[in-house]
């Protein structure tokens, strides 16, 4: 499964204004009024771990660590799941918006590889927590969650192609099949994540140069591949 940044932002079920880069919040003491769907996402990421799915938590943890009552969150979500699914539709624009800001400073093909899996690296150590969210819902999660990140995995697929064949044009050459290279490519990329996201960051980097490698073989292959020798 997994697909990369590599990737686009048109079919978002989010507005951009939902989605506010945020520190965590200071926990007032007693209970709030009011609250906001981002101080919701804020209180769950807060909650969830390595080890820790959105499907464990209770309502009433997600209430607690918020400072609400367990009725105010029906003024956003109907239960648990419809927020999970909300937050991972947040996390992956979130991601998305990083990632195509790195790849803009970028202005050869090597360095946007380069800089795109680096900062994809560095997301794994984000206080946001919206890469590994998106990397343990997509290979532990429920059903729904799967499909959801699914979804967010196939927009960083789609922006991608986008990018490829962009750039393809400005170097006067042609790939073939640009959307199975995207495809290869953001599956490559979200599985180097979900094989390192438990190990030290200083083996990470070790991990990361291979990836970029096969990244670069996938794209010269794609170059010249011969249309004739597949079918």
């Amino acid at each position: 499964m997994v697909h990369s940044s590599f990737l686009p932002l048109g079919s978002d079920t989010l507005n951009e204004q939902d989605v506010i880069a945020m520190k965590t919040p200071v926990r007032s003491v007693g209970r709030k009024a009011t609250i906001t769907k981002e101080e919701l996402f804020q209180a769950t990421l807060n909650l969830i771990g390595p080890q820790k799915s959105i499907a464990s938590l209770s309502l009433r943890e997600i209430a607690r660590e918020a400072g609400i009552a367990p009725n105010s969150f029906y003024r956003h979500f109907k239960d648990i799941d419809e927020l999970a699914i909300a937050l991972i539709d947040r996390s992956g624009l979130v991601l998305r918006k990083i990632i195509r800001e790195a790849r803009l400073q970028a202005s050869m093909q090597q360095s946007i590889i380069r800089s795109s899996v680096e900062v994809f690296i560095q997301q794994l150590d984000a206080d946001e927590g919206n890469l590994s969210l998106l990397l343990r819902e997509g290979y532990t999660g429920s059903t729904s969650y799967k499909a959801a990140v699914d979804r967010q995995l196939n927009f960083f697929q789609q922006e991608l192609q986008e990018d490829l064949i962009r750039l393809e044009q400005m170097n006067d050459s042609k790939i073939s099949h640009a959307d199975l290279v995207a495809k290869a490519i953001t599956q490559l990329v979200f599985n180097m994540g979900a094989r390192v996201i438990d190990i030290p960051s200083e083996q990470r980097m070790e991990v990361a140069e291979q990836t970029m490698i096969m990244i670069r073989m996938i794209l010269e292959g794609a170059r010249h591949l011969d249309e004739a020798s597949i079918r």
